[in-house]
């Protein structure tokens, strides 16, 4: 090919490519797909890798936009930059290098990180990135990683999200291959014990949990999801727990947190049946807190965290430990103790004065 031609062939890739991501912002801001459906879809079947929205995110969505801008003076309305890309860039997303674009990325704390879970820190909230793609299993390994980082941050910061590196799954469970090389009644049940104080080591702590499940959480990625104190489902999350189609059954909670989320018998339906169901049918039963778009869902657990981060913690810790009593006479009698331990807080002394004062409450943990 010529030289000449170079300038004519890199104009028409350009064009190309522009014109692909502002036909999938449109279908995207009118909720026909969800971004994770769309990026999949013109990967799988148009072949372009990587998907419109992550090689936007690449390149910058303010560069983007500026490119849109120029395309849409010298080549017409069908260029014109979609009302969504100029709201991201507007909020600050302008994608890889923000950390957040059509989707998040990890920008980890400087200095060493674990093999599969990396740690970033924002004030007084931490996001625990799960960063195995593309599957993210729990693997022996990363159940240590997990609870090596929650022994780093409990109490350090006021909330913590866990996420996923990849927009393919949030997890697909145990790393079954893993664990066949496993004695079952020696290693692998000293891995569950361990697994169990660290999820029970959540739901009793200060800090607040929260799992942003943007894809898949089969197996033990729906029961780490479910020992979280709140979940927010992306529109392309599924839950499920699929071990009795191995011939098991959950090991790390499944059977126990399941009936106390969606009920005794739609968490029966799910061990013995198998079936996965979706983000919306996970709302309706109890299952996640909220759904939102998938391109929004890692900036809504980061509010909820900020929310919750200003909560008082002694009095979140409070109200997780006496919220799940075996009886009701059990839970009030431990609710009345409670209270008079938070009611003595010095974060109850702040709360008070604050309210009284019309301020905003500085609540310091205790």
């Amino acid at each position: 090919m010529s030289t000449a031609a170079s300038p004519a062939l890199d104009t028409l890739v350009e064009r190309m490519g522009l014109k692909t991501l502002v036909e999938s912002c449109l279908v995207l801001d009118e909720g026909v797909a969800s971004a994770k459906d769309i990026e999949l879809g013109m990967m799988m079947g148009a072949g372009i890798l990587p998907g419109p929205f992550s090689r936007a995110d690449e390149a910058g969505l303010d560069e983007i936009l500026a490119a849109l801008e120029r395309a849409h003076a010298e080549w017409g309305d069908s260029y014109e930059p979609p009302v969504i890309l100029r709201r991201l860039v507007a909020q600050g997303r302008l994608g890889k290098k923000s950390g957040q674009g059509f989707f998040p990325y990890p920008q980890p704390d400087a200095g060493d990180q674990r093999e599969t879970v990396l740690l970033e820190t924002r004030g007084d909230v931490g996001v625990a990135w799960l960063n195995r793609p593309p599957a993210n299993p729990l693997s022996p390994q990363a159940v240590r990683d997990l609870i090596s980082l929650w022994e780093e941050v409990e109490g350090k910061v006021r909330a913590l999200v866990f996420a996923s590196s990849n927009i393919f799954t949030f997890c697909a469970g145990a790393d079954i291959k893993e664990f066949t090389k496993m004695s079952p009644d020696k290693e692998g049940a000293e891995l569950v014990e361990s697994a169990h104080r660290f999820m029970r080591g959540m739901e009793q702590s200060s800090t607040v949990t929260i799992a942003a499940v943007n894809s898949i959480a089969f197996g033990g990625g729906c029961e780490l999801a479910m020992a979280c104190d709140f979940r927010i489902a992306g529109e392309s999350a599924t839950f499920g727990q699929p071990e009795i189609n191995l011939g098991i059954i959950p090991g790390f909670g499944g059977t126990q947190r399941l009936p106390r989320l969606v009920g005794d018998a739609k968490a029966l339906e799910m061990n013995v049946v198998g079936d996965p169901i979706d983000a919306y049918e996970a709302h309706r039963v109890g299952l996640c807190n909220q759904v939102v778009p998938d391109h929004e869902l890692f900036d809504t657990a980061i509010a909820w965290a900020r929310k919750l981060s200003e909560q008082a913690p002694v009095a979140i810790g409070e109200i997780k430990r006496v919220s799940h009593a075996a009886s009701l006479d059990e839970g009030l009698a431990t609710e009345g103790q409670a209270f008079g331990r938070v009611f003595g807080s010095e974060d109850a002394k702040e709360g008070i004065s604050a309210f009284l004062g019309k301020r905003r409450a500085r609540f310091q943990g205790r």
